[in-house]
């Protein structure tokens, strides 16, 4: 069982980007899922979550620009990022709790880069 995040990339200020996290090996269902950032030289934090009923929440310097959603169907999660500002450079982890034989864990994906040029 593993998260594997896609999407990231060199974009202009103002442009956007939009990041998927697939989860794959034998999963049979996703709960809450989450995107995190790590900027260099930063704690990484959360920027936006959405739970298994599909509520989400997102931190306060990307309301309004970013959307999470999910699939359930094909066990992936998504950040859609627009007006995308250099200050929004940073590694992107998704992170979510994936139940696989009855169990529930919590797992990370291994990151992509987002650099937004001024």
């Amino acid at each position: 069982v593993q998260l594997q995040a896609s999407g990231g990339g060199l974009v202009q200020a103002g442009g956007s980007l939009r990041l998927s996290c697939a989860a794959s090996g034998r999963i049979s269902g996703m709960n809450r899922m989450a995107w995190y950032r790590q900027a260099p030289g930063k704690q990484r934090e959360l920027v936006a979550h959405i739970t298994s009923g599909g509520s989400m929440n997102y931190a306060d310097f990307v309301k309004g620009r970013f959307t999470i959603s999910r699939d359930n169907a094909k066990n992936t999660v998504y950040l859609q990022m627009n007006s995308l500002k250099p200050e929004d450079t940073a590694v992107y982890y998704c992170n979510g709790d994936l139940v696989s034989a009855g169990w529930q864990a919590n797992y990370w994906g291994q990151g992509t880069l987002v650099t937004v040029s001024s």
